[in-house]
């Protein structure tokens, strides 16, 4: 072989050395990346293998400690699985081999396949109330959320619903019902009662009312002024039973005929009221801001201000008095105020002025019936009311009208 075949021949033996070296190198990188990347596989699978049985025990302490009824079955009815809650409700083990409509009231079989169609149509139904009969044949009123299961290809293969017992809840609905009616009814009769009596109870009233004014008459002059004051005592007696009735015909009749579906302008039902009411000279009535429209009954709101303003005058003893109206726009009320600076009320009698029949001043003008009035119409209209007085400074009323 001649010099430079053997010189191409070293070259090229070179060359390849140089290469094979070149890919062991390579080879050892990424032998040595594939090893890393076998490890940090290995790890993942161990924290995924990890994750998973942590799910499975969350889903399966789920599915057993859930509070309602869980059942899952095929798209037959067949029943597949059921936690102890749903035991317990149907009476049946999963061993038992049910199905849904074995279960199912006859009379409520065709709304059943017709709620079966509607969850294999749109997936879900809600709110879905059947009668059931359970293993020991009693009846059951159950209410149902389910939807349905699907395997990978996106098929429905089964349904699985949250079953609840809700024949005790309907039971006292039911009961609610006829309590309300029976309620309203009463409350009907009462209130017929109340307007009977009411006129039964003025009629003798008026009539020893004319008949003390006729013996007034008839003796003018020839009765003494001990008797003048008697005969007037009763008259005088006589216009506060009056009173009185009519008060407590009011109260009774506060919650009949409520129209709280009228707007009613505040604004303008007390401009309307101030000039209407007996205001004397050395007492100044004050709106401090417009008042606001609420849904409200206008004529028992306007009780509720006339009530409130007309306190705020009776009850005030200073020289310079005032009645200051104001209103407050909270988040879902407005709240009132009406404020005065009369002789106030002191704290322990605070709870008590609502009371019917409460009155801390008597006056003949007043029968403790006014306060309770208010309070009622107040409660009618979604509201509270209560009262921040000092004694001898003054009162202010406030009271919530729900927007």
């Amino acid at each position: 072989m001649k010099d430079r075949q053997v010189k191409i021949l070293e070259r090229a033996i070179v060359r390849e050395k140089a290469a094979r070296k070149a890919a062991e190198q390579i080879l050892e990188e990424k032998s040595r990346e594939l090893y890393f990347k076998s490890q940090e596989l290995e790890e993942l699978n161990k924290r995924l293998e990890l994750l998973v049985r942590e799910k499975t025990t969350q889903l399966k302490g789920v599915f057993e400690n859930i509070v309602d009824a869980y059942v899952v079955m095929n798209l037959m009815g067949d029943v597949l699985k059921m936690n102890e809650a749903a035991e317990n409700l149907l009476g049946y083990t999963i061993e038992d081999s049910i199905n849904l409509m074995q279960m199912v009231h006859p009379q409520e079989q065709e709304k059943v396949v017709a709620g079966f169609a509607t969850l294999l149509e749109d997936g879900a139904v809600t709110d879905f109330q059947v009668k059931i009969v359970i293993a020991d044949k009693s009846e059951r009123l159950v209410h149902i959320n389910a939807s349905l299961i699907y395997d990978e290809s996106n098929s429905p293969i089964a349904a699985q619903g949250i079953v609840r017992d809700i024949t005790e809840l309907k039971n006292l609905e039911n009961q609610k019902e006829r309590l309300l009616l029976k309620l309203e009814k009463s409350n009907e009769e009462l209130q017929e009662y109340a307007h009977i009596v009411s006129h039964d109870l003025k009629s003798p009233l008026r009539s020893i009312d004319a008949l003390v004014s006729w013996i007034k008459e008839d003796n003018k002059g020839k009765l003494d002024a001990a008797s003048e004051q008697n005969l007037s005592l009763i008259q005088t007696t006589l216009e506060k039973m009056e009173l009185l009735i009519s008060d407590v015909l009011n109260y009774s009749s506060v919650a009949a005929d409520n129209n709280i579906a009228e707007q009613v302008d505040l604004n303008s039902l007390v401009s309307d009221l101030i000039p209407i009411l007996f205001v004397p000279e050395h007492i100044e009535i004050k709106v401090m801001h417009k008042l606001p429209t609420v849904l409200g009954d206008k004529t028992k709101l306007q009780q509720v201000f006339q009530n409130l303003i007309s306190n705020g005058i009776k009850f005030n003893d200073k020289e310079k008095g005032f009645v200051e109206i104001d209103v407050l726009d909270l988040e879902s009320h407005y709240r009132f105020s009406i404020k005065d600076n009369g002789i106030g009320i002191e704290p322990k009698f605070q709870d008590k002025v609502f009371k019917i029949f409460n009155t801390l001043n008597k006056r003949e003008d007043s029968t403790g019936i006014g306060l309770s009035i208010v309070k009622k119409i107040v409660s009618l209209h979604e509201g509270d009311i209560w009262i921040d007085s000092t004694p001898g400074i003054g009162a202010t009323f406030f009271f919530t009208l729900k927007k």
